[in-house]
């Protein structure tokens, strides 16, 4: 997996999201990963799902893998979930 197709998932509005993983597809890419970390999870989601319902023909989740990463805040250390969902070209 290149990191080059990779969608990192924050708070922007979903389409801008799905814009970039169809432009990814668009340039030749075989697989993009989607990833997103705590609140945005459910928006990384929604932008696998409208990418493939909507926009994407002969595009599959080939993979998800969700974890568990340690991160420091002001209060201390804290767990946060995170997701990677990786999106495959069907041959």
């Amino acid at each position: 997996m290149l990191k080059d197709n990779t969608v990192f998932v924050g708070n922007k509005p979903v389409m801008n999201y799905v814009l970039a993983v169809v432009t990814q597809f668009n340039n030749g890419a075989d697989e993009v990963a989607i990833k997103a970390r705590g609140k945005a999870i459910s928006r990384a989601v929604d932008t696998a799902e409208i990418a493939i319902n909507r926009f994407l023909d002969g595009v599959t989740k080939k993979e998800i893998q969700t974890s568990t990463e340690m991160i420091d805040t002001d209060t201390g250390k804290t767990n946060v979930s995170s997701i990677e969902i990786i999106l495959s070209q069907n041959p």
